[in-house]
């Protein structure tokens, strides 16, 4: 007997096969049970008659309880009344393992008491419509820079030295030597894009962040292109393209998985270039207008990417911020040295900061300079500051974390909830 998987029951019609999954619920109707079991890859009615499985068996069958594991086999029949347009006649049941109850019933639970139990919270409906979302999301990064000649070059996790400042970085011994959890694979990539000329990586990410909000985690994960020759404006059109490439996609592939999750796809709909662009005094301009005591010199905080975001409907670019707030190893505007050729993409609907970037210092002198500004390590940036010395041109990137482009897309509250097992202040369990 064929074993198939409900994504592919359409083509089976008429034909007897097998379903293995677990159940998500059962009910029991005169002499029909009706059995809702799921696979991974999609939820199916399994219809039982105490005549085809006979008293005994209909009997067992009707004491099965949710999430138990169960192999099901009987012909497909197309009925345009039940969960995904088609049915199982059963004719035979096997019951792999009779669960235990199960803690999370279809009733209001608390946020502590679900990531308590995040390894069975995984299994409803909502959970599974988000992480296959993010794998679209994931997959379509990939594509993206995949279709346009960029190498994927992924960079250490261990690192010797800070990327976006020594305040948040979790320390870890690395044998005789101290060592750190990468905050971001930019500089390994400005060493791969001077061979390979467009590469990205791709991988975990971390920061030692005490902030409990719902756009952070301790661990994410990232994705980073970088570009040699290019310059902020090349970076501006590269993160529009590619946004507007990721929303499209999952707005084609992943509408069902919207549809469970109540999202109003008309406003991702709207994602369409150009993007909107304001530099950061033209953007403090705006927010002193709405009321926001931010002076020219702050930093954004999630109370000011929410206000700026909300003014548009699509995404945002905020670009030229004083460099004095921004890393090390950004490049200075030639027209007014105290701004930096960064820029970040801020979400609309309140998401706030989904992608970060810009042109990065190339001149030797300029990069060793900041380096001693910032109380950094020379030795450790020894090798990130040859690579001004053999060949170097300008350069620029970004980073855009995946759980936030997730949260954004899928119209979530937090964070928590777009990746399996979120790493959060004072929560490492499961």
């Amino acid at each position: 007997m064929p074993v198939v998987y409900i994504e592919d029951i359409a083509k089976d019609v008429g034909q007897e096969v097998t379903i293995r999954g677990w159940v998500r619920h059962s009910r029991v109707k005169g002499k029909i049970q009706f059995l809702v079991v799921r696979d991974g890859t999609g939820d199916l009615q399994c219809v039982i008659s105490k005549a085809a499985v006979g008293d005994e068996w209909f009997a067992q069958i009707s004491q099965v309880t949710q999430e138990s594991s169960v192999v099901v086999t009987g012909p497909v029949r197309a009925d345009a009344r039940a969960q995904g347009g088609f049915e199982l006649d059963v004719t035979q049941v096997e019951i792999l393992q009779q669960a235990e109850p199960f803690p999370i019933q279809p009733k209001e639970h608390g946020t502590g008491f679900l990531m308590e139990h995040r390894h069975l919270w995984l299994r409803s409906s909502r959970q599974h419509a988000i992480l296959r979302i993010r794998h679209e999301i994931i997959r379509a990064c990939r594509d993206f820079f995949d279709d346009r000649g960029f190498t994927l070059a992924d960079s250490p996790i261990f690192t010797p030295n800070a990327c976006e400042g020594t305040t948040t970085l979790f320390e870890t011994k690395y044998f005789d030597e101290k060592a750190y959890l990468t905050q971001s694979g930019q500089l390994y990539s400005e060493a791969t894009a001077a061979a390979f000329g467009k590469v990205y990586c791709f991988g975990p990410t971390f920061r030692a962040e005490k902030s409990k909000t719902r756009r952070h985690l301790m661990e994410f994960w990232m994705v980073e292109p970088e570009v040699a020759f290019a310059e902020l404006p090349d970076m501006m059109d590269l993160a529009e393209n590619f946004l507007c490439d990721i929303v499209g996609r999952v707005l084609e592939k992943r509408r069902p998985e919207l549809t469970i999750l109540e999202r109003d796809t008309a406003k991702l709909e709207r994602i369409t270039r150009p993007f909107p662009r304001l530099t950061y005094h033209e953007a403090v301009g705006l927010l002193q207008k709405k009321g926001n005591p931010m002076q020219p010199g702050d930093d954004f905080g999630g109370d000011e990417e929410t206000l700026l975001s909300n003014e548009f409907d699509r995404p945002v670019i905020v670009h030229r911020y004083p460099a004095a707030i921004k890393a090390f190893y950004m490049q200075a505007d030639p027209a007014n040295p105290a701004l930096a050729l960064c820029m970040d993409v801020l979400a609309p609907e309140g998401y706030g900061e989904i992608i970060g970037g810009g042109q990065r210092l190339h001149e030797y002198d300029k990069l060793m300079a900041r380096i001693r500004e910032h109380h950094l390590s020379e030795e450790a940036f020894r090798w990130y500051a040859d690579l001004r010395r053999y060949g170097s041109v300008p350069h620029a990137g970004f980073g855009m974390g995946i759980e936030r482009a997730v949260a954004w897309i899928c119209g979530l509250e937090h964070v928590r909830e777009t990746i399996p097992f979120p790493r959060m202040l004072y929560k490492l369990y499961p």
